[in-house]
């Protein structure tokens, strides 16, 4: 497994901000962890970055503990904060070059990752000049230099219009694709339905759902069909799926041309969300 948490809590003063939570990560991973303000996110975030320290549990990156190796579990994790921290007079190459010497790495890939994400002609451009969608950019690449095994990615497309966070999502699957276990944290569910394999629901310092995309919705769909009629009525039917006469009178209208279109009341992860933590986001 790439990451493995197991019983981790976090306490601040008399505030239990997580209160035993368990997941898995496994390599190769796209996994969500999903939540509302204040549920405990940015402080697992943190925790598995190795920039605070839990109260209790544990948790492991790469079979290493993240408290106790700090040091080595961050030379192989990536992470682009949601607020941008780059150096706004210096350039885009300069940024990068003042990062791989933080981490003692060569910036022999910075051209190729420039170029990846469409950078390559800024790349002596001061940071002050870029769009938000630019600047996004730039903080991934950062992250991407020292070949990280995990990225760690918190609101990546928070702020963007829709062409610039489509374009940010086709290069984050061409990443994953690559071999890159790529951990987000996203308010945004139909960013969040595009790029995960697996999702974790986050409440009140508890998960409280976790599972694919697909396997929540099929365990929170409320089993009905909703069915419109080309009888010139318009009306839609909404029938039980687990009802005996439900497929006999479908089949009856299907046989008979009546029918018009046929929905099921899947939910969204939107839905899913409202409803396991009992808030809107």
């Amino acid at each position: 497994m790439m990451i493995e948490v197991s019983s981790l809590q976090k306490e601040y003063g008399d505030k239990l901000a997580l209160k035993g939570i368990d997941f898995a990560v496994a390599d190769g991973e796209v996994f969500g962890f999903l939540g509302p303000n204040g549920a405990g996110k940015t402080t697992t975030l943190k925790i598995l970055a190795g920039q605070l320290q839990p109260t209790g549990g544990q948790a492991t990156i790469l079979g290493m503990e993240v408290t106790a190796q700090k040091e080595a579990v961050q030379l192989n994790i990536g992470f682009v904060p949601e607020k941008t921290n780059l150096y706004e007079r210096l350039t885009v190459a300069q940024n990068l070059q003042f990062f791989c010497r933080l981490y003692n790495c060569k910036t022999d890939n910075m051209d190729e990752y420039l170029h990846k994400v469409n950078l390559l002609k800024e790349k002596n451009t001061p940071v002050k000049q870029l769009s938000k969608g630019m600047k996004q950019k730039v903080l991934l690449v950062r992250a991407l230099l020292h070949r990280p095994k995990l990225l760690f990615l918190d609101e990546p497309t928070s702020g963007l219009d829709p062409t610039s966070a489509d374009n940010m999502h086709r290069i984050l699957q061409d990443i994953n694709k690559a071999g890159t276990t790529i951990f987000l944290t996203s308010h945004n569910m139909e960013e969040v339905e595009k790029l995960c394999h697996r999702v974790a629901f986050l409440n009140e310092g508890r998960i409280v759902a976790q599972g694919s995309p697909e396997e929540l919705k099929l365990q929170h769909a409320d089993r009905t069909l909703r069915v419109l009629l080309d009888d010139g009525s318009k009306e839609e039917k909404v029938l039980d799926m687990d009802c005996k006469e439900t497929s006999t009178l479908v089949s009856c209208w299907l046989r008979h041309g009546k029918v018009r279109a046929i929905h099921s009341s899947e939910p969204t992860l939107a839905d899913i969300f409202v409803k396991v933590t009992g808030r809107d986001f």
